[in-house]
């Protein structure tokens, strides 16, 4: 089939490609500017087109003919752009992909939301009917588009919301680098008692999801939380990354709410002057705001099955990562 990846030079979207090609599918790739070894993706095949989703004739070029849409493209960590520049991104610029998508008549959208806007689940594992708590302006667009893809669902278009939790793998720049990063180092500060939930989610099972979420009559109409299978407190997690290093770590502990005051100070001086804090709150959010959910909705609809554990994820992150000189 034709199918369109948008965000596709991007961690998710250029890993999303491959399988597409490898499987024998036509890919169209958009995305705003290009991305971390962008020219991988013409050479495996894809077209590579560089524009916006809020450019409604740059949409509609690259949608016309296309069986499958696959949404990926967000604003996502922009540090110094206006509060609209999220909206315009995130919710305009889902809402021309869906018109368009629409009109040309393709056979599935897939939007591929957050788990995010659940914000701190107070009562884990939380499922798709936790309460929506986004909080920041990213996680509450994001939210703010899903109402717009189930209308349009409604209207006749096929669609499905995949709310991915922390993914991580081969290929990511700076997700768990920074976790990645410290534990080389041996000593990892832990704010609070590091017993903070965790779901991280392994790239090569959420490239799953989204091509289960393709196929005909699954999931039409639904949202899905993504997730590997287990979920683990924070400290376990830096336990867990050091001995896919294998190296020894120190997690020395420290009260969390110094550093919740000085998030908040950091982002009111820095934001206005336009340069990005040393800290911010949603950094601290890390050590104190719990992640995890029940993914069985997920099996039961799509037939969901997370083949790669953490372990072995780490292990094969940690890899690339000295591979490509990211760690020495």
């Amino acid at each position: 089939m034709k199918v369109l990846v948008t965000g596709g030079t991007g961690f998710t979207g250029k890993a999303l490609v491959r399988r597409l090609i490898d499987e024998g599918h036509q890919v169209i790739a958009l995305d705003y500017q290009e991305g971390l070894k962008t020219d991988e993706l013409r050479e495996w095949g894809a077209k590579v087109v560089i524009g916006t989703v809020t450019d409604k004739d740059k949409v509609k070029e690259c949608i016309r003919g296309v069986d499958i849409v696959h949404h990926l493209a967000a604003a996502f960590r922009e540090m110094n752009v206006p509060n609209s520049y999220y909206w315009d991104v995130n919710v305009q610029g889902t809402k021309n992909m869906l018109e368009a998508a629409l009109e040309e008549g393709v056979k599935k959208f897939i939007y591929c939301s957050t788990c995010g806007v659940h914000g701190n689940i107070d009562s884990p594992p939380g499922d798709e009917n936790a309460p929506i708590n986004a909080a920041d302006y990213y996680q509450q667009t994001k939210y703010e588009a899903e109402p717009l893809v189930k209308e349009y669902f409604r209207k006749g278009l096929k669609t499905v919301i995949l709310r991915p939790a922390a993914i991580y793998g081969p290929g990511d720049p700076e997700r768990f680098f920074m976790i990645f990063k410290r534990v080389v180092k041996g000593t990892f500060p832990m704010f609070g008692d590091g017993q903070t939930l965790y779901h991280p989610l392994y790239i090569d099972n959420l490239v799953d999801a989204f091509m289960l979420a393709a196929e005909e009559g699954k999931g039409d109409g639904e949202a899905y939380l993504i997730a590997d299978e287990d979920y683990l407190g924070i400290e376990e997690l830096v336990k867990k990354t050091a001995r896919a290093l294998g190296v020894p770590v120190k997690t020395p502990h420290y009260p969390i709410w110094p550093v919740i005051i000085a998030g908040h100070i950091c982002e009111k001086i820095c934001k206005p002057i336009r340069v990005t804090p040393p800290i911010f709150p949603r950094r601290v959010d890390w050590y104190r705001q719990n992640r995890a959910f029940d993914i069985s909705k997920a099996k039961k609809d799509l037939g969901y099955l997370p083949l790669v554990n953490l372990d072995e994820g780490l292990k094969r992150t940690a890899a690339w990562y000295r591979r490509e000189g990211y760690l020495k």
